[in-house]
């Protein structure tokens, strides 16, 4: 247990050194006399002759005192100058660390080996101490979360044009009783999400000039565009189609009577040369349309494609605004080669599409039936009517590169 310390007043101090300097008594006599230590007696003494002229010449005495105080005062403001460039330096670096670092990362400064406690180095570091400790649970993790994400899984791969709402209703058909907002972080987690084009692929220029709809005189009185023989009507359209890095567009021109494919073009860009290449290819095939039509979209209004046709007097006609089921013959097309070919297939490159394209359009027009034209192939109903060919004609699309 420890002692504690006597504080001695000056006036006892001052006593006891006259006292010593009287000389009577031994310094031993005095300290026994009032119980204090020899030494202390001693000190005093000499603090007290070291400093008696004072009593004498106080204004010197005022004098040191008043420049010690203004040498503390200085070194007072030279410090406090100090400590508040300190404190800007260390909020700025606090705050740089903070938005370029992550709290996780940030957790990962914390070193329990240092001097300085974890309150401390939590506090400079601005985190929570409590997040030290904290296991974050895993998403997805349990036994019926990993059986909810195989069910979406399967259904998925099998109909992956599928939204939430859809995916909803499967998955409680299956027996899971959950929401949207579950089925949608559940999909994000595995990385699917629904099929279907996002990007605008008929973007309008206010200045060019647009042209009438001239196919509403083809139509039967269930309000569908009926063409009765081949090369009066071409139909023409630009699609989207994601690759796993970015983009590309496919246009292509259809024969709207016998629903072949005239030719086809892939490009990662969407402009005027997309449209005129597919266009000039098809012209130098096949024997020329009365009628083209198209959407409004900039590519199909622009000079260039219009000269084209103004050339070899081909009447244009153009879909109403919004109006995408104007074009309803390759609108179907689009969702054919897409559910039977590019939906089933995950492409890594632009020359994987091409040739996956360019084996689906030979085969849609040679191979695949179609019921609207009593079960045969647009090859066979086309070059049987325009050039009086066989069935069995051989004739295939030329790939347009």
């Amino acid at each position: 247990m420890s002692t504690k310390r006597k504080i001695y007043s000056s006036d006892l101090k001052a006593k006891l050194v006259l006292e010593v300097l009287e000389g009577e008594k031994t310094l031993n006599e005095i300290a026994s006399k009032y119980e204090i230590l020899p030494k202390n007696l001693k000190n005093w003494k000499k603090q007290f002759l070291d400093n008696m002229s004072l009593a004498f010449d106080k204004s010197t005495v005022v004098k040191e005192y008043k420049k010690e105080i203004e040498d503390l005062q200085k070194d007072k403001d030279n410090l406090a100058k100090k400590v508040g460039n300190l404190t800007i330096e260390k909020e700025f670096l606090e705050g740089k660390l903070e938005s370029l670092v992550s709290s996780k990362c940030r957790k990962t400064f914390i070193d329990t080996k240092l001097d300085i406690s974890l309150n401390k180095q939590c506090k400079l570091l601005n985190i929570s101490k409590s997040s030290l400790y904290y296991e974050p649970v895993k998403k997805f993790s349990s036994e019926g979360e990993m059986k909810l994400l195989n069910a979406i899984n399967d259904i998925y791969s099998e109909h992956p044009y599928y939204g939430t709402r859809r995916m909803v209703t499967e998955l409680f058909n299956m027996g899971f009783n959950i929401g949207r907002k579950l089925v949608a972080s559940a999909m994000r987690y595995i990385g699917i999400k629904a099929l279907y084009p996002k990007p605008r692929t008929t973007i309008a220029n206010k200045e060019h000039y647009k042209y009438l709809y001239l196919l509403k005189e083809f139509k039967n009185d269930k309000n569908q565009v009926i063409i009765d023989t081949p090369n009066k009507v071409w139909a023409t359209d630009i699609t989207y189609i994601k690759l796993e890095k970015g983009h590309v567009y496919l246009a292509a021109i259809i024969d709207w009577n016998t629903k072949k494919i005239l030719s086809w073009k892939l490009s990662n860009t969407m402009d005027v040369s997309l449209t005129t290449g597919v266009l000039n290819e098809a012209l130098s095939l096949y024997p020329k349309p009365e009628i083209f039509n198209t959407d409004q979209g900039s590519q199909y209004t622009a000079s260039a494609h219009i000269d084209i046709l103004k050339d070899n007097n081909i009447k244009i006609s153009m879909d109403g605004k919004g109006r995408s089921i104007d074009n309803i013959c390759i609108e179907r097309f689009w969702r054919s080669i897409k559910y039977e070919e590019i939906y089933l297939n995950d492409y890594k490159s632009m020359f994987e599409l091409r040739n996956s394209i360019d084996k689906y359009m030979k085969k849609y027009n040679s191979k695949r039936l179609h019921s609207t034209l009593g079960n045969k192939t647009p090859n066979e109903v086309y070059f049987k009517t325009i050039n009086n060919l066989s069935h069995n004609s051989d004739k295939l699309l030329l790939k347009v590169s």
